[in-house]
């Protein structure tokens, strides 16, 4: 499980009493990869999902695909993923 620096819903460091908040942050790395777009991290321009490109079209399986392949490329071990017709995602990913 990694620890990093706290992030809230929209991506603005989590203080408490004046120091960053430091937490699990396993669901906070996958967010973070599937809201990327390639190109966003300067150190790594490859990483990111991009997962509004994805909203435009109806494969699926092209979606799910660029998931896996981020989230292993994170150092992820995925399970499963689950899209469903609304986009819902469902991820049982962990490190």
């Amino acid at each position: 499980m990694p620890y990093d620096i706290l992030l809230d819903e929209n991506f603005n460091p989590v203080l408490s009493n004046g120091d960053f908040t430091i937490g699990e942050s396993t669901y906070q790395h996958q967010k973070m990869l599937l809201y990327a777009d390639k190109g966003q991290f300067k150190a790594d321009p490859l990483v990111g999902v991009g997962s509004r490109r994805f909203l435009e079209t109806s494969k699926q399986n092209d979606f799910a695909r660029e998931i896996r392949q981020q989230f292993y490329a994170d150092g992820m071990t995925v399970n499963k993923i689950e899209i469903k017709e609304n986009f819902e995602i469902n991820i049982d990913a962990q490190y």
